[in-house]
């Protein structure tokens, strides 16, 4: 039988958008025009190109976000908008924020929909004669 190492977790799909999400915590006090902003975003839409493929509605959604355009794809309720909505550059990176977040929810969900079927009960018989 083979042992597995029980240290070792597999790094999960969320986890490239949790640290999205972190890092963008981190830029959201600095000006709108610095330019970690757009290695940022090329970034983020890597990781969501690499975990849903190029096509994927998610990467509209967050290029939306990036120019603060985004309340009307993702449904944002005005009591989730921040209230400076004529600051267009805070605007995006709430945005950006709240498309990544609502990515990250999904794509947990998915991942333990996943996690229970690769780890539930195995129904089929045992091999042998019937």
């Amino acid at each position: 039988m083979v042992e597995v190492n029980s240290m070792y977790q597999a790094r999960m799909r969320n986890d490239d958008l949790k640290a999205q999400i972190d890092k963008l915590e981190r830029m959201a006090h600095l000006t709108a025009v610095h330019p970690t902003f757009d290695a940022f975003d090329e970034e983020t839409e890597a990781i969501l190109a690499k975990i849903f493929g190029d096509t994927h509605q998610y990467i509209e959604s967050y290029k939306y976000a990036t120019l603060g355009e985004a309340e009307a794809i993702v449904n944002l309720p005005e009591s989730a908008q921040e209230p400076m909505t004529r600051d267009v550059p805070k605007k995006g990176l709430q945005q950006r924020r709240q498309v990544l977040q609502s990515i990250l929810t999904d794509l947990q969900g998915l991942e333990a929909e996943e996690t229970e079927a690769l780890t539930g009960e195995d129904h089929e018989d045992p091999p042998g004669p019937s």
